[in-house]
């Protein structure tokens, strides 16, 4: 007889993965989530406070670092990277986000990696302080290659109308903060691939670091969002932009009015010691490199001169390292490394 299982979905295992992640899940809970853990579907109630409130999404993954991480057999960081990725890119119009979703897909199905992956998104969206409301793993026999997955995640955010953060106030003169990231979050990772992995091993030493390669980049990221409501909710802000795939140039960019340009001033911060590692490995030129990753800036907040100051400490009182790293001129919309 023909069955499910020798088609290469077992369900025994799914129903033991639901078991094993069912108190992670359920731990990030707060008495706001309408609905019961393993059923179709749950929800959230709206917070109060909010008169016009506006409901937002984002949805992304982990990329390519999803296989390296499997390579080099570490895949607690990546429910830091999942999150981080979505819940960030709400935080980057100043909404706040509430919950989230994901989706894990597998050629076939390891019971102890999948809950390894789902711990560690719990584990993410207790820090980022929102609720895991469930999500799907799926098999896909002959399709997926073997022993791989991929992970996405969407999360749900809330702002209230006419509140959001869309760059058009950004104004000749308002000064560039940014946000350190010590590592390269979940981002160029197919250059990494490409140009590092082909050099190096994964447990070789990555040059300047003292630390393996694959403890360097595989550190997971940091989730901005926490810090970026605090400081929402203390000043007035003209703009932020998300710092991933693109780097400054291509992430900055995308919120800059038509009037404007930003001048970022590259010696305002020091990157973290990866970033000349991956330029010495791949023999990369820097302008490549600020194209590709975020260079030591995971996040970027324009403010007024007179809020500078204020934002700052706000953002340090968060545990979030701050520089200055660039200003507004007239222009036409470009952004500019000096």
């Amino acid at each position: 007889m023909a069955t499910y299982e020798q088609a290469g979905v077992d369900l025994a295992a799914a129903d033991e993965v639901v078991a094993q992640i069912a108190n992670d899940v359920i731990a990030t809970w707060s008495s706001d989530v309408v609905g019961g853990f393993g059923g179709f579907a749950a929800g959230i109630t709206v917070p109060a406070g909010y008169d016009s409130p506006v409901l937002m999404m984002s949805t992304d993954g982990v990329g390519t670092k999803a296989d390296v991480a499997l390579r080099a057999g570490h895949l607690d960081g990546l429910g830091y990277d999942l999150v981080a990725m979505c819940v960030d890119d709400l935080a980057a119009v100043g909404a706040a986000p509430l919950a989230m979703t994901d989706y894990i897909a597998v050629d076939r199905l390891d019971v102890d990696r999948v809950a390894s992956l789902v711990r560690s998104i719990a584990t993410a969206c207790a820090t980022a302080g929102i609720a895991l409301l469930g999500g799907e793993t799926a098999e896909h026999p002959g399709v997926m290659p073997d022993n791989s997955f991929d992970l996405a995640g969407t999360a749900l955010g809330i702002i209230e109308a006419g509140a959001e953060v869309t760059g058009a106030a950004i104004e000749p003169g308002n000064i560039v903060l940014g946000l350190e990231s010590p590592n390269l979050r979940s981002n160029g990772f197919s250059f990494v691939r490409a140009h590092v992995l082909d050099r190096l091993e994964l447990s070789d030493s990555l040059p300047g670091t003292g630390r393996s390669v694959a403890e360097v980049i595989l550190e997971p990221s940091v989730i901005y969002a926490p810090a970026i409501r605090a400081l929402v909710a203390d000043l007035p802000v003209t703009g932020m932009a998300h710092i991933t795939g693109g780097g400054i140039p291509g992430n900055l960019g995308r919120i800059l009015p038509s009037h404007v340009d930003a001048h970022i001033a590259s010696s305002a911060w020091i990157p973290a010691p990866v970033f000349a590692a991956l330029a010495e490995v791949a023999h990369t030129e820097a302008a490549e490199l600020y194209a590709t990753f975020n260079m030591g800036i995971g996040f970027v907040v324009i403010v007024a001169p007179g809020d500078a100051a204020t934002a700052v400490r706000t953002l340090e009182e968060q545990q979030v390292s701050v520089a200055a790293i660039g200003e507004v001129t007239t222009g036409s919309g470009a952004v500019f490394l000096d």
